[in-house]
């Protein structure tokens, strides 16, 4: 599978387990629809459950006049998603493809002002990280 498949469907999962608390595993399963798993998908899902709090805190940190709990779903998942990338996975790739790809997920994905709005927090959070 190729990342940026496996980052959509690592989304499609965030999402599922964002929206309904179901079980990671269950979401990951479901998004698959009897593909075989992909490891990087299931690097991401199970990373952002598990650093969830700390991402959460640095996205609340990056928010202008907005609170996490009013972002939009997809945003907020193609966020924790990004931001778990640029924290535990800049060996695996560069940040600057992780912020083009959160970018391109999020004109697909989100709304119309999504790409701009992820584009702008994503970078906040890269040059407090350099």
């Amino acid at each position: 599978m190729k990342r940026r498949t496996a980052r959509e469907k690592a989304l499609q999962a965030l999402f599922q387990i964002d929206m309904s608390e179901i079980e990671p595993s269950a979401a990951i399963e479901h998004v698959l629809d009897e593909e075989p798993t992909d490891p990087y998908l299931e690097k991401l899902v199970l990373g952002v459950i598990e650093h969830q709090t700390q991402i959460d805190e640095s996205i609340k940190e990056h928010l202008e006049k907005w609170s996490l709990e009013r972002l939009a779903n997809v945003d907020r998942s193609l966020l924790r998603m990004a931001i778990f990338e640029m924290k535990y996975c800049t060996d695996d790739v560069p940040v600057n493809v992780i912020l083009d790809e959160a970018i391109e997920i999020a004109k697909m994905y989100g709304d119309d002002q999504s790409s701009r709005f992820i584009n702008g927090v994503l970078a906040k959070i890269k040059q407090q990280m350099s």
